[in-house]
């Protein structure tokens, strides 16, 4: 789609150009964080704008990689935020997919050993997952702590709580070759204020993937899966018809790219449109699959466009 209205390759989109593509578009996928929020503070405009595609009867959902929280936490933030109009069935978090995957893909038939925070394990048992209960002594070791003997999946995300004995034990699970070995997401950091950076889901899955000698499956963005839970949740999915807004381009940009989507970079997060252009540049064909197909300063670059669709039904 993005060839019919001639801007294939990180090119900046305004105006008309991007009142048409809307038009031309049925699903809306937004990424949240360096999207739609910074924390806790949404982006100038962004609330209008997801609420005006909402009542202009856009199909939106929401893919983030972020499994700290469960979805009805984040119903909360995005109303606390001013998003009046998001229902938790528009919510896709690579916890809630992670959960979706072991209940409704592989079936698990045991416990799974989380590397995570409370908003994952809450997800899991939302969906009837039983979780590896940490009842550890302070002064326990892998050599005397204590191993459940009914491990069938090892499922690693954000954990700002890890401990050397939490990768020690997901190793030894790991040895069974019969053990999943599942990652939320491979996001490697994220930023904070100030310059600094918080390691992602995707540095411990690193450290337990050398630990281990296994490659995680990775359930988030990049990965198909996310887009295939929204699919099987929604009618009349055409990833013609769909449009994925991001601000990583290995992330989010790859995502679209994996799953038949264009995609459009805001400006307003990680990655910059100089990248863009080095990876449309670059001789490897590989990083083509990062390049946008469209590149908006922010999401609020959308609301001349609602303006022009409302004068247009007037």
């Amino acid at each position: 789609m993005a060839g019919a209205f001639g801007f294939k390759g990180c090119q900046k989109i305004r105006g008309p150009q991007l009142r048409n593509l809307l038009e031309a578009k049925d699903f809306i996928l937004f990424d949240c964080d360096g999207v739609i929020w910074h924390g806790e503070k949404a982006i100038t405009g962004a609330a209008k704008v997801v609420n005006s595609l909402i009542r202009h009867g856009k199909n939106v959902v929401f893919v983030t990689n972020n499994c700290t929280r469960p979805r009805e936490n984040y119903v909360h933030k995005f109303c606390r935020l001013g998003f009046t109009d998001v229902m938790l069935e528009q919510i896709f978090s690579s916890s809630y997919c992670s959960a979706l995957y072991l209940r409704d893909v592989v079936k698990i038939c045991g416990q799974v050993f989380v590397i995570g925070c409370d908003g994952l394990r809450n997800e899991l048992q939302e969906a009837g997952i039983p979780c590896v209960e940490e009842a550890d002594a302070p002064d326990a070791t892998i050599y005397n702590c204590a191993l459940a003997p009914d491990v069938k999946a090892v499922l690693v995300g954000h954990d700002d709580k890890l401990t050397f004995l939490k990768l020690a034990k997901a190793s030894c699970y790991l040895r069974d070759p019969d053990c999943l070995f599942l990652a939320t997401d491979n996001d490697p950091w994220h930023p904070l204020s100030g310059g600094r950076i918080l390691p992602g889901s995707g540095s411990l899955t690193a450290a337990l993937e050398v630990a281990s000698g296994r490659k995680a499956t990775v359930i988030g963005k990049p990965s198909r899966f996310m887009f295939e839970c929204i699919s099987s949740q929604f009618r009349g999915v055409d990833p013609a018809q769909c449009l994925m807004i991001g601000d990583r381009l290995e992330v989010d940009m790859l995502f679209g790219s994996n799953c038949g989507l264009d995609t459009m970079l805001t400006l307003t997060g990680v990655s910059q449109i100089e990248e863009a252009q080095e990876y449309r540049n670059s001789e490897l064909t590989t990083n083509h699959s990062l390049v946008p197909d469209y590149v908006v300063d922010t999401i609020a670059d959308f609301l001349p466009a609602f303006e022009e669709l409302d004068e247009q039904s007037n």
